[in-house]
């Protein structure tokens, strides 16, 4: 059994393992039986932070919103005093994208009605780590490469952002913040106006951090840094790419949330750039003797710029491969060779 090492997210008084569970699948490609084993796993061997959001499961229907939450609630019910083990992430919603089921806006009154439902939900009278799942603000995110001026629009400040979620923690109901899909100007407002008014500081940001996205690496590492905030790695896999499953078929098949769902396919992660970098990589683990999920996952594991690496699974094997690879280090020669091939494809799924 791995052991893994503890961090402490931000100045906050989190302590977490450095690899988390994301549920994004319960209630979609995962039904709750087997949800509720992938979780007793995790907690059998030492991953005790889970990460989940209001708006899951994915792809984002809404006869599914709410759905994984609610799977976790249940299987907290069903095993009294596992919630006292468990750090317990969660995320309100930022502006629909084309989800109008969600609320149009992360307003003050938004972010407290999203936790209510969320404690329902997830039948516990606390949220450890309570995250804004992206800005309300007009920001390049989820594929878009480029600011742009012209699509500002009104939107809750983030000083308003922070006061609910002071409101929050003062209740009990939340003991720690965090962000989502954010920027180094959007963390370091967030940070300054929370030392200025006496808000709760935010301990987290979740981006994605993976090779074929590395942007991260881009300004908002450096920030973080001396912010003392924590990033928590989401797709280590690269949406699947970097499992190496899609490297002889491309992106179809009957196997895999890339080739099942021609949503995904739509995104940053179905590029056909990031398939062909990603099969580079993949290659590069084969000669090195390790299966490509070991060194993409072994590069977020031991990185001084990740707190914890969020994994995502659908079965009980692919969450013994992840856990297993923990043990898996790379050498500098590696790390050298992952950093050519970056200089020459670059960030093909940012």
């Amino acid at each position: 059994m791995s052991t893994f090492s503890t961090v402490t997210l931000g100045q906050s008084p989190l302590q977490v393992p450095a690899v988390c569970l994301g549920t994004m699948t319960f209630g979609e490609q995962v039904g709750e039986a087997d949800a509720h084993r992938i979780l007793d796993r995790a907690l059998e061997r030492g991953v005790n932070f889970l990460d989940t959001a209001e708006m899951y499961a994915v792809p984002t229907k809404a006869e599914t919103c709410g759905a994984t939450e609610t799977i976790i609630g249940r299987w907290f019910a069903n095993n009294p005093g596992v919630r006292e083990k468990v750090v317990l992430a969660t995320k309100v919603a930022g502006p629909a994208r084309g989800m109008s089921w969600l609320r149009s806006e992360v307003s003050k009154a938004g972010i407290i009605e999203a936790c209510e439902g969320s404690l329902r939900r997830l039948q516990t009278d606390v949220i450890d780590l309570y995250q804004i799942h992206w800005p309300a603000r007009n920001v390049p995110a989820f594929g878009a490469l480029y600011f742009d001026p012209a699509k500002d629009k009104p939107a809750p400040s983030v000083l308003a952002q922070l006061e609910a979620l002071a409101e929050l923690v003062q209740a009990g109901k939340v003991r720690a913040v965090g962000l989502s899909n954010e920027t180094p100007y959007g963390v370091h407002e967030f940070v300054r106006l929370a030392e200025q008014h006496g808000l709760p500081r935010v301990a987290t940001v979740q981006n994605p951090y993976c090779l074929i996205n590395r942007s991260y690496e881009n300004g908002l590492d450096e920030t973080c840094h001396r912010l003392g905030v924590s990033l928590l790695a989401y797709s280590p896999l690269g949406f699947g790419l970097l499992s190496g499953k899609y490297d002889d078929t491309g992106l179809v098949g009957d196997h895999g949330r890339m080739a099942l769902y021609e949503s995904m396919r739509k995104q940053r992660w179905g590029r056909p750039e990031a398939l062909a970098a990603s099969r580079r990589y993949n290659a590069l683990a084969r000669e090195h003797g390790l299966t490509p999920s070991q060194l993409a996952l072994a590069f977020c594991y031991r990185n001084w710029r990740v707190a914890s690496t969020i994994i995502g699974v659908t079965s009980l094997a692919q969450l013994d491969e992840c856990l297993d690879a923990w043990s898996v280090q790379l050498s500098p020669d590696l790390l050298k060779a992952i950093d050519a091939i970056r200089w020459e494809s670059r960030d093909p799924a940012q």
